[in-house]
């Protein structure tokens, strides 16, 4: 049943809108044609907009007009207005970022993540590392609207707990949201890394105008995010986009779910580690279970795939066209135009999957004599994760969200 509209929010939800659509014009707009664009009336676009003058967000910059009437006055957006601090926990490494009104970001730190099965330490790991940020910066707290993480995951986003994350040892049921409000007094927001990233492309991917795309996120996991029509597909809990038992190859390794050849046990970093040592790429190296482990092995196959050996090219081109069989089945069902692929692992991968990808992916497509889809790398860089989780926490308390306007339980 739907929700009746909370009429005395309506003033803020246009707030939102105003701000959203001057923050999304590179060169400002006036209020002439905020009027036009959004279809708000002249004064109360006059009265919105001296709200956010007021409120700093926005600022005055310069007249335009070179034919008869008076100048408009172009208002665009003040980047140092609010700022957002996003975090990207990887089993392997966490970055941590602030982030402007405009997207640009400001500071970054990055470390190890702790090992071990205690996520207290890994918590109060992130909370240094935002506390150093914060100090470096030298921005008014006052002006952080708050705290945005992107764990792996499962999540139970509604409660802001990490459920059993397959390479976080001992995180059940982990309360992260909470014990960062708590340490910090912040607003904060937890949303699984692959939903994040896909966030991130859409504020600034810097890919043109499509609304519907795939996100394939390659870090210590893999997992994807899901875009349709501009808006991100997050499901009950936020876990859209687990594609762990997607099936690839029905002859390959067993899984814990009971099938054989999932994603899970085929494409993912640990998995080609596992297959190179299996094959005698790697052996002079023990299995890795660890997330920084298993990083510093999959960079000795990625290394030896770029100098040209035989068996660590083959097992990144079989695992290319994996990850196609499985994104098809993505693409199939949510008809996109567009891949993007990402993450901290995406990097040493890149060259040979967006050789193999396309290709592959075409032969599985059941739309592609209608209209091609684009495969691409990530135009925010490593960082993609942190930076959509900082997206969120900004769209979140400025955003046009619709769920404003709805009446509470």
């Amino acid at each position: 049943m739907r929700r009746g509209t909370n009429l005395p929010m309506m003033g803020d939800f246009n707030q939102s809108v105003i701000l959203d659509a001057i923050r999304r014009s590179s060169e400002g707009l006036s209020r002439v044609e905020l009027v036009e664009a959004i279809g708000l009336s002249p004064q109360a676009v006059s009265n919105i907009t001296r709200r956010l003058l007021d409120a700093d967000l926005i600022v005055e910059a310069g007249k335009t007009g070179s034919g008869p009437g008076k100048p408009r006055t172009i208002l665009r957006i003040n980047p140092s207005g609010r700022y957002a601090i996003g975090v990207h926990l990887d089993p392997a490494v966490m970055t941590v970022v602030l982030m402007d009104l405009m997207g640009s970001v400001l500071h970054r730190r990055t470390q190890e993540t702790p090992l071990g099965n205690d996520p207290s330490s890994i918590i109060d790991a992130i909370l240094h590392e935002v506390r150093l940020l914060i100090d470096e910066s030298g921005v008014d707290t006052e002006r952080i609207e708050g705290i945005g993480v992107a764990p792996p995951g499962p999540i139970d986003q509604p409660a802001g707990t990490v459920v059993d994350p397959p390479l976080l040892l001992g995180w059940h049921r982990v309360p992260l949201r909470d014990a960062l409000v708590k340490a910090t007094g912040m607003p904060v927001l937890v949303e699984k890394d692959v939903t994040a990233a896909a966030v991130a492309e859409i504020w600034g991917g810097g890919h043109g105008s499509t609304q519907s795309f795939i996100f394939v996120y390659i870090g210590t996991g893999i997992g994807s995010g899901m875009v349709v029509n501009g808006e991100v597909l997050r499901g009950t809990s936020g876990n859209a986009g687990e594609i762990g038992h997607i099936v690839t190859d029905p002859g390959g390794p067993h899984c814990s779910c009971g099938l054989r050849g999932c994603v899970a046990v085929t494409c993912d970093p640990r998995s080609l580690v596992l297959e190179a040592e299996a094959l005698g790429m790697l052996k002079d190296l023990r299995q890795r279970s660890g997330g920084t482990e298993i990083a510093e092995s999959f960079l000795h196959l990625c290394t030896a795939a770029e100098r040209g050996e035989p068996v660590a090219v083959e097992i990144l081109d079989r695992a290319a066209a994996r990850t196609a069989r499985a994104v098809s089945v993505l693409a199939n069902m949510l008809d996109v135009d567009r891949v993007i692929f990402g993450g901290p692992f995406w990097g040493p991968l890149a060259t040979r999957y967006l050789e193999v990808v396309p290709a592959s992916l075409l032969d599985f497509r059941a739309a592609r004599s209608i209209h091609p889809v684009e495969v691409v790398s990530t135009g925010i860089g490593e960082d993609v994760a942190a930076i959509g989780a900082a997206c969120l926490m900004l769209e979140q308390t400025l955003g046009p969200r619709a769920d404003r306007l709805l009446l509470a339980n």
